[in-house]
């Protein structure tokens, strides 16, 4: 019995018991344990990971389907891998020991990271491997667990490169370790990075976002995003100061629009200023998200009454979508601008009053001469006759 347990490898042994798994599961910290093992320990009250003993404000356990499959493969082979398979592993695991021993320099810590996005973009076959021994988990603790006051220096680059190899990891691995954000202390330390971070922590904590937005799995998360004031008005202001930072605030936004919930926090944090001064601030930029932003605007119009009117009020709101009306690179932009004018024109005379003043009935004429899907110019043709029959009502 002793020499066959000495067959098994270190990843296939619960910390706890030592034995090989039979349902792995994964806690916030990144450790991995066996169900059994680790609700044993809680059921005696302990409310700390063992291995790491720290302080657990989530207890939730996360399957670990990756480890659990590599064991089925595992057994399939007799209790053997190919060589390539041990020469690829072996020094995951010395990177990931370096990242979790409280011994490790900062500076050590900073060149493991390095070593691992050279890896992944070097060798992405090893990608797998690195979710499989549950690098994902462990990287979000360290980037969101208790953050360094200063926040400077090597400090701030540790986070960028944990935060960079997050980002490349995500789309192989589950979303569901990103639910330590629903923790009131990791959430503040996703807002402290967000506010203080370089103009390269804030795009990619808007990546981030987009991630978390896309996944049914961090659906909850995704609607506390959604109606944090701090991190909204920290998007606002990212979108209408910075335009280098600014078309990854609008690919937040519009990720966060996937809730109806998100769509009504975003009008009442005033979103709708912000998404009108950035497509006023792309008429002269080449490549923009001024399309995406046209969309997101065209959502929160259409959401509630509250979305409209914060259109119309705003100076600047309908001369900004008639501008959007006919643009030659962006017709799908051009559809949105249609609908939204549609929704607003409808039900207000100021709206009917300064869309004209602004010129749409020159966009509407050119678009209608335009290489447009036939979809887009039905719409305009609805707009023309909405503006032409109600100027005649009011005559």
């Amino acid at each position: 019995m002793k020499e066959a347990q000495m067959t098994i490898p270190h990843l296939f042994r619960c910390p706890i018991s030592l034995d090989l798994f039979s349902d792995p599961v994964t806690l916030s910290t990144g450790q991995t344990y066996d169900r059994s093992s680790i609700e044993r320990w809680f059921a005696f009250g302990n409310l700390t990971c063992p291995v790491t003993m720290q302080k657990l404000h989530d207890p939730s356990l996360v399957p670990n389907h990756n480890l659990r499959h590599l064991i089925e493969q595992w057994r399939q082979m007799g209790h053997h891998f190919h060589p390539e398979y041990s020469t690829a592993i072996d020094p995951l695991f010395y990177l990931k020991r370096n990242l979790e021993s409280p011994h490790s320099t900062l500076q050590d810590k900073l060149q493991t990271l390095e070593k691992i996005r050279v890896l992944m973009d070097e060798t992405p076959s090893k990608t797998p491997f690195l979710l499989q021994i549950g690098f994902l988990p462990l990287l979000s603790q360290l980037l969101f667990g208790k953050l360094d006051p200063q926040f400077s220096g090597k400090y701030a680059d540790f986070e960028e490169k944990l935060l960079s190899c997050i980002l490349k990891l995500i789309p192989f691995g589950e979303f569901q370790c990103l639910n330590m954000l629903k923790e009131e202390s990791k959430l503040e330390s996703f807002l402290v990075l967000f506010e203080n971070g370089s103009g390269m922590m804030k795009q990619n904590l808007c990546r981030l976002v987009g991630a978390i937005s896309s996944s049914p799995e961090t659906r909850e998360l995704c609607a506390m995003i959604g109606r944090n004031h701090r991190f909204l008005q920290g998007i606002d202001h990212l979108i209408q100061q910075n335009f280098e930072t600014s078309e990854a605030g609008i690919e937040a936004i519009s990720a966060l629009c996937c809730l109806e919930s998100n769509r009504e926090s975003l009008v009442r944090e005033g979103l709708i200023n912000g998404l009108i001064t950035y497509i006023l601030n792309t008429e002269t930029k080449e490549r923009s998200s001024a399309g995406t932003a046209m969309t997101t605007l065209e959502q929160l119009v259409g959401s509630e009454r509250s979305g409209k009117e914060a259109l119309i009020k705003d100076p600047r709101g309908v001369k900004a979508v008639v501008k959007m009306v006919f643009r030659v690179s962006d017709h799908g932009g051009s559809e949105s601008a249609l609908n939204s004018l549609i929704m607003v024109c409808y039900e207000s005379l100021e709206a009917r009053e300064k869309a004209i003043g602004a010129g749409v009935l020159t966009q509407l004429l050119l678009l209608l001469q335009s290489q447009c899907s036939c979809r887009i110019k039905s719409k305009a043709r609805t707009l023309l006759k909405l503006l032409r029959s109600k100027w005649d009502e009011e005559q």
